[in-house]
């Protein structure tokens, strides 16, 4: 067959297999097959498939991503996102959406535990959103900022997703965790200025906490320890250059562990927990390995039929700004990520994309960091925002499409966001240009 129509009948058979219900890593998986069947024959594909599963997936830096799952499962199971919530709103709960603010703070804390978006917006939404509906919130503001807080997940470090990146497209994974801190304190910091200026308008004005004195707000600060202990540990760790980032991830798990067991609440039931962490462990990173190999088949189609080295090209010869050029890769994975979940959408664009970034002399870094925040969009958009999905879980007595629209709000502050990160670009660079001297 003509290696021209390939790609578009390999594209088209993708969005076949998952509208007909197949998972995406299967979808990539057996499209990436055809394809190469197609442009070769079945010997040539079954002597491939011999190396691609073992080589994409036994990579060293890929055991850091079971490491952080399970450090922040044994966190979840240790309520450090209870006392978070606790320490938050002694210093915000008194402003308009206080409350709300305090939930993009626990998830911020949360965040630096878990490495998973997911995670995050479940945690804080069990704890957040009963006080939330208590003071009088409206339910599309508290779900809204809990399922947007939970974006934080993935962004902040230890993030499972930048983790992902860094594997696929071959970048230092300690880099890239350093690089996502500045983004993510910008991200939540923009997220609490748009709950203020949402919240003097509405009901959440007047439902409002005491004020409590510096003295009882520090005091109560101590109660996240936890975090900073387990932040310190990894990134502190990983920055210092005393750790490599795996041996951070089994440090870091280590010592939510060791916070689980003196943990007395979750005494009684305490080998439940621990068995749930590891089986929650081993379904997400099966999940995110499963996809990595169906997404190597299809790259590797790809690379057979030169389409990177082609786009790479066009994009050099193109005339266009490298800028614009760049934005228009990115919002490439707006409609992307309202139907695919973070990691298949970037399995499916980076190899394609990522060598276009390269040939523009542009920093994987920068361009890696951007494009997780447009993964976060596809997070809290419909029809698949997986965080809102989560929350309407937790929160039943808001309609879905009251969750969405509360999101909606986020996804414009998200858009702020990403403009001053496209703008700014040592926002992102900075950190890890320091780590590297």
């Amino acid at each position: 067959m003509d290696p021209n129509f390939a790609p578009y009948i390999a594209v088209a058979m993708i969005f076949v297999l998952m509208a007909l219900g197949t998972p995406v890593f299967a979808a990539l998986a057996l499209s990436g097959a055809a394809g190469i069947i197609m442009v070769e024959d079945l010997h040539f594909l079954m002597t491939r498939l011999k190396s691609i599963s073992y080589s994409t997936t036994a990579v060293y830096t890929l055991t850091i991503i079971p490491l952080f799952i399970l450090m922040g499962s044994f966190a979840q199971h240790a309520e450090v996102g209870k006392k978070l919530f606790d320490v938050a709103s002694r210093w915000v709960g008194h402003l308009p959406g206080g409350l709300a603010m305090a939930s993009i703070l626990t998830s911020a804390g949360f965040a630096a535990t878990s490495g998973s978006s997911v995670a995050t917006a479940a945690t804080v939404g069990s704890v957040a959103i009963p006080e939330m509906k208590k003071a009088g919130y409206a339910g599309s503001l508290s779900a809204g900022a809990v399922a947007a807080g939970g974006v934080l997940g993935v962004l902040i470090p230890p993030s499972v997703l930048l983790i992902f990146y860094a594997a696929l497209t071959e970048t230092s994974a300690g880099k890239m965790l350093i690089a996502g801190f500045l983004p993510g304190l910008l991200t939540m910091f923009v997220f609490m200025v748009g709950i203020y200026i949402i919240a003097r308008r509405g009901p959440a004005r007047a439902a409002v906490s005491p004020r409590a004195s510096w003295g009882v707000a520090v005091r109560e600060t101590r109660k996240a320890w936890q975090v900073a202990v387990l932040f310190l540990v990894v990134m502190g760790g990983i920055y210092l250059g005393l750790v490599t980032p795996t041996e951070a991830g089994a440090l870091g798990a280590f010592v939510a562990f060791l916070m689980l067991l003196s943990h007395r609440p979750s005494w009684p039931g305490m080998m439940g927990r621990i068995v749930e962490s590891f089986r929650s462990t081993i379904d997400t990173t099966v999940m995110i390995l499963f996809t990595m190999v169906g997404a190597a088949i299809f790259s590797y189609f790809l690379t057979l039929i030169q389409v990177p080295n082609q786009l790479a090209q066009a994009v050099v010869q193109s005339g266009l700004d490298p800028y614009l050029i760049v934005a228009m890769l990115l919002l490439v994975l707006v409609p992307l990520g309202m139907f695919l979940d973070a990691f298949s959408m970037m399995a499916i664009t980076i190899p394609i994309m990522f060598p276009a970034v390269q040939s523009l002399g542009f920093d994987p870094i920068w361009f890696g960091i951007l494009t997780v925040k447009m993964c976060e969009i596809g997070l809290i958009t419909p029809p698949v925002g997986l965080n809102v999905y989560v929350i309407a879980g937790i929160d039943r007595e808001t309609p879905l499409p009251e969750v969405f629209k509360g999101a909606f709000w986020f996804v414009l502050m998200e858009i702020v966001t990403i403009a001053i990160l496209f703008a700014f670009p040592a926002i992102i660079t900075w950190l890890p240009r320091v780590m590297s001297s």
